[in-house]
């Protein structure tokens, strides 16, 4: 009976660092997925759960699935002092916390790829990078009009067939115009590089994590609703799948 005990008890620490091969278990739903994919946490030197989105932080993590709901439900059910074999305190608005750091650094590689020369601003401009070819992606201020928008996607989808490129519609005017620099950008082209594909991944991220529905939406304008309304409705199961990014509306 005892050793039966034991088994149970150790079944429920999969979750930690210590696991094994690529993927790693979400200490919620034991639901494994690669850790790109996933939501890692350590114990603070105060005695708080501390999200460490870049996975980068020393300790004994505990792996939460990319969804806000999840990061709620091992608040509510006090995951992360099990999985850590450790008093371990959760803040109650650790959701709220984990997606502003998302958001932080979605922003902050935004600005990086600016500083990259990846960033186009300004709707004559961006009209004109689309016909010559070079956007690997298009942004837009989820406060900007609609019909600016809607006549950029039909424009994208026109050179680049149906499938067209990522639009993202995360971030209001001044979230923008902060990590860019400049004053009231409402589109933006984001040429083909890699600081645009570290980009996608980020917002990617955040979407996801918001449960925001139109993160598998198809691409395209006045669909944009990736806004402050997002609500969680369900796990993104293409979650860091890069190749599956195209014509999806973040």
């Amino acid at each position: 009976m005892a050793k039966t005990a034991r088994g149970k008890n150790e079944a429920l620490d999969v979750s930690s660092d210590e696991e094994s091969g690529s993927e790693r278990t979400c200490a919620v739903t034991r639901e494994k997925a690669p850790p790109e994919e996933m939501l890692r946490f350590v114990l603070g030197p105060d005695g708080f759960v501390v999200p460490d989105i870049k996975r980068k932080l020393p300790g004994r993590g505990v792996w939460i699935g990319l969804s806000r709901q999840r990061v709620a439900a091992a608040v509510k059910k006090q995951v992360f002092a099990r999985s850590l074999k450790n008093k371990a305190l959760a803040a109650p608005d650790l959701p709220e916390m984990v997606e502003s750091l998302l958001r932080r650094d979605a922003l902050q590689t935004l600005s990086l790829a600016n500083k990259a020369g990846l960033v186009t601003a300004g709707f004559v401009k961006v009209e004109k990078a689309i016909e010559a070819g070079d956007v690997g992606a298009l942004l837009h201020a989820r406060d900007g009009k609609a019909d600016g928008k809607r006549k950029l996607g039909q424009a994208l989808r026109r050179r680049h067939g149906a499938e067209g490129k990522p639009e993202i519609g995360l971030f209001s005017t001044d979230e923008i115009d902060a990590a860019l620099g400049r004053v009231h950008v409402v589109h933006a082209a984001l040429g083909n590089g890699a600081a645009t594909k570290v980009l996608l991944a980020s917002c990617r991220r955040l979407a996801v994590y918001r449960g925001d529905e139109e993160a598998d939406s198809p691409a395209g304008g006045e669909d944009l609703k990736a806004d402050e309304t997002g609500r969680s409705r369900r796990p993104d199961e293409d979650a860091g799948d890069i190749s599956s990014w195209d014509a999806r509306t973040i």
